[in-house]
């Protein structure tokens, strides 16, 4: 699709009704992001669309899995999800138990809650911008920042949720294959420890608590809104829910160590009675501050993240018919993420699999992509950037992912001009110097000789 025809009237009035209009040929945002540092030491960055009476705020502080000891691999998603279980009282508020803290949020038409991932522990709310319900949900936010009530039984119950769950997970070789996968390519580093049920079974109420006063601390909070609202209210916002946090202090955190790179191929092979085998290839890849960020990123386009335009998939699907799909991605963090490629395939076909997704690696890393690759992939990706902001929700996520990762201010405003200035030769010598395909780990579950 040209990027005349992606930006028609329907579509581009609705972007540039969410405040991102673009121009010219090539899709060029122009979003203004406004930041600055609060008074509480977070730091703050807003783009105001005006037209959309709605406000998304995300909250990201580094208590990710990240900071969680081994034998309590698990603990930041069970403080996550233990989050909404109630409020204790605060100031002249009653306490709620997580029921009626969930019809609060209801009442309000609002949506807030709290996750987890390898670095980030987020809260994140969603509110309509009507002075009277925009006021109540940035209190209620506040209060439950503030004093959650981590009951005691709503973690039992939770925990059996979640052992059952691991239990029933036990019988897909996915899980089998994920975990292999995990402890191959990050030994010991916290990038790679697993939640089971000795660590589930480890964890205690006070050990969320002590997670979340050391974790969630206003001095660390990096803040993005996006929605109906100017600077001097986003300020207000920002000060009251840190107000909720800042006794919580500052205390330093700890160096987490590097990944380590693989010094040598791993291979697992597991038995395993199903329909499909399993099959997972890669090793540590990169953190997101690489600067070599943008040629990985298009030259795995055009290698396994393309979809059905892959070379891989050219390979193991069209040329061989070994497999319905086939990946590769990079998981860029604070830390050298996973490079993986994955598959299934039928168990008496995943030897040859593995062989032909080894082969296209290793053409991939000497060569690069042809020209006209590279010229397809460019123009993809292009036309297809405007789909990544097209909502409050999804501008979100890029703006906090500037935040987090300390990217320009005018990263979506050069995004597209990023992408195009990627050569071959720039995508020859990034993989050349990430990827060690003689060094990689693969995991083969349930194949058959």
């Amino acid at each position: 699709m040209s990027s005349i025809s992606l930006f028609r009237t329907p579509f581009k009035r609705l972007l540039c009704v969410l405040g991102v209009c673009f121009l010219g040929a090539h899709a060029q945002a122009a979003i203004p992001i406004e930041h600055w540092t609060h008074a509480s030491g977070a730091r703050v960055y807003l783009v105001a669309t005006p037209a959309l009476p709605m406000l998304d705020v995300q909250v990201n502080f580094d208590g990710g899995s990240r900071r969680e000891p081994r034998a309590k691999a698990g603990l930041a998603s069970a403080t996550a999800g233990l989050f909404s279980g109630g409020v204790m009282p605060h100031g002249n508020k009653p306490a709620l138990d997580e029921n009626q803290l969930s019809e609060a949020w209801v009442d309000l038409g609002a949506q807030f809650g709290a996750q987890a991932s390898a670095d980030r522990f987020t809260v994140s709310l969603r509110t309509l911008t009507e002075p009277a319900l925009l006021e109540q949900a940035v209190a209620l936010a506040a209060r439950q920042l503030a004093a959650p009530a981590w009951p005691e039984n709503v973690w039992q119950r939770d925990r059996e949720r979640t052992l059952a769950a691991l239990k029933e997970a036990e019988n897909r070789p996915a899980t089998h294959a994920g975990r292999a996968f995990s402890r191959a390519v990050f030994g010991d580093h916290p990038y790679g420890f697993e939640a089971v049920a000795d660590t589930l079974n480890a964890i205690s109420v006070a050990d969320m608590r002590g997670f979340y006063r050391r974790h969630v601390a206003a001095c660390r909070a990096q803040i993005s809104l996006v929605g109906a609202i100017d600077r001097a209210g986003s300020d207000r916002i920002v000060s009251q829910l840190m107000a909720a946090v800042q006794p919580h202090g500052c205390e330093p955190l700890t160096d987490v160590p590097q990944v380590k790179p693989l010094d040598r191929a791993i291979e697992e092979r597991m038995p395993f009675k199903a329909a499909q085998a399993q099959v997972l290839v890669g090793q540590p890849g990169v953190a997101r501050d690489d600067p070599d960020f943008f040629p990985l990123f298009v030259g795995n386009y055009i290698l396994g993240g393309g979809g059905f335009v892959s070379r891989l998939t050219t390979e193991v699907r069209e040329k061989r018919g070994l497999s319905y799909s086939v990946y590769s991605y990079f998981s860029p963090g604070l830390h050298a993420g996973a490079f993986q490629i994955g598959l299934t395939t039928r168990p008496d076909q995943a030897y040859q699999a593995v062989g032909v997704v080894r082969d296209v690696v290793r053409d991939f890393v000497a060569e690069g992509p042809t020209d006209e690759e590279l010229k397809a992939a460019k123009e993809y990706l292009v036309n297809s950037f405007a789909l990544r902001i097209d909502s409050n929700r999804k501008l979100l996520d890029n703006v906090s992912n500037i935040a987090w990762n300390g990217l320009p201010l005018d990263y979506l405003d050069t995004w597209t001009e990023q992408v195009e200035r990627v050569t071959v030769a720039d995508i020859r010598r990034a993989f050349t110097r990430v990827l060690q395909p003689d060094r990689m780990a693969t995991v083969v579950v349930g194949a058959q000789p």
